[in-house]
């Protein structure tokens, strides 16, 4: 019902102000581009991201179908099978879906989108089959949508690129910055969703988890901080390619000592890739196709002029509001939230506060209506309960921190 409202009020709002602007401003070309957009993402959804997702889903299912064969995700299950037992109390002890969670959510950390959602849809699928009423999501569901959205990322890899395409002097300074405001989303979204279900955090092993995950990402701080530029670009590549390299070939060597035909699991597996596809197309289009209505019309500029104009009555430093259109389209569209963020840094210099910040933005949250329509689509989820406020409040709480941060540390 959310996700209803929320597709209706982009093309409504996108109708309004489109009208607005026809009738006052005289803009006769507004209902053009807004048709344009609407196909324009359409065909996004389908060759930008459906068709390559098919390939990249076929790999990993089938490389997902060999670790389950070898017995690799049942093994990481029984790893982190106490804590997550904690945070998805839903979820069985011994149950493979702990095993693909704990895959997924490190593949998110070390920015392998790629190989990420494979794990995640896998993951969803298999909670899917815990739920028990298919139509309404879970609590589990809902805290895994939560972490996701709350996008924790250790090694901003991509980031870190597109700064030093733009010229920056120091590529790098944003990132402790950027790792401080994304532990702060990650953390907000447990504790809502906790708050939501009734779950103790206090408890040894939650806390033991989560304090050991803290001092990990304290000493990846400050472990990158020794290293230059072209050194930390280095070990953030090196370090997310070998650890993906050693998932596969554990599976395989895995897969090889139960005698397990490693070839025919991979096929096995990989048929459910391109079907697996097939089902979340209609999510994807109607979701990207309400958005590029939304930004077509002009919408997104005028609520960024609102912005403006409502902080400067508080005489607040308005600096942070040219690098908001990437914040305010990271809910909605990872492509868009990058293109703006892009932008920021041709506009305004990628080592200005704007230019900055809008790097922050960018790796402080994750795209949450995207993730939302990708996964409960797959599962057929008609109920999101508090899922997407859950994963608004974590980007909320991002946001946030990435505006105090960037202050704190550039000024």
């Amino acid at each position: 019902m959310v996700l209803n409202y929320i597709w209706v009020g982009f093309f409504l709002i996108g109708f309004v102000v489109a009208l607005v602007q026809w009738i006052f401003l005289g803009d006769v070309d507004v209902f053009q581009r807004i048709v344009q957009s609407t196909f324009k993402m359409a065909e996004t959804g389908v060759m930008g991201i459906a068709l390559p997702l098919a390939g990249v889903m076929t790999l990993w299912l089938g490389f997902m179908n060999i670790g389950e064969r070898a017995g690799a995700v049942r093994f990481l299950g029984r790893i982190v099978g106490g804590f997550f037992s904690k945070l998805f109390p839903e979820i069985p002890k011994d149950h493979p879906a702990n095993g693909q969670l704990l895959m997924n959510f490190s593949a998110n950390m070390l920015g392998l989108d790629n190989a990420a959602t494979p794990m995640g849809l896998k993951a969803m699928q298999s909670l899917q089959e815990l739920n028990p009423k298919k139509d309404t999501a879970s609590n589990a569901q809902i805290m895994f949508l939560a972490l996701n959205t709350s996008g924790l990322t250790l090694l901003p890899v991509s980031i870190l690129a597109l700064r030093a395409t733009a010229k920056s002097e120091n590529p790098t300074d944003i990132f402790v910055p950027l790792l401080i405001a994304t532990a702060v989303s990650t953390l907000t979204a447990i504790f809502y969703v906790a708050f939501k279900q009734k779950i103790n955090l206090l408890n040894k092993t939650v806390v033991s988890w989560l304090g050991g995950i803290m001092a990990a990402i304290t000493l990846i701080v400050i472990g990158f901080m020794q290293l230059n530029r072209e050194q930390m670009e280095i070990v953030s590549s090196v370090a997310s390619n070998l650890i993906l390299l050693l998932i596969i070939v554990g599976f395989m060597a895995g897969a090889v000592y139960k005698k397990v035909n490693v070839y025919e699991a991979f096929i096995d597996g990989a048929k459910d890739g391109f079907t697996t596809t097939l089902k979340i197309i209609p999510f994807m289009v109607g979701m990207l196709v309400a958005i590029g209505v939304f930004r077509a019309s002009g919408a997104m500029e005028l609520l960024m002029s609102g912005l403006r104009w409502f902080f400067e009555l508080f005489s607040v430093d308005t600096r942070f509001v040219d690098a908001l259109p990437t914040a305010l389209m990271k809910p909605l569209s990872g492509s868009g939230a990058k293109a703006m963020m892009v932008e920021s840094m041709n506009t305004f210099g990628a080592d200005s506060f704007a230019g900055r910040l809008s790097c922050l933005f960018q790796g402080a949250a994750d795209t949450t209506f995207y993730i939302i329509a990708l996964y409960f689509g797959l599962v057929g989820i008609k109920k999101t309960r508090y899922a997407v406020a859950a994963g608004l409040i974590a980007d909320l709480a991002g946001v946030i921190a990435a505006i105090f941060v960037a202050y704190l540390f550039f000024g």
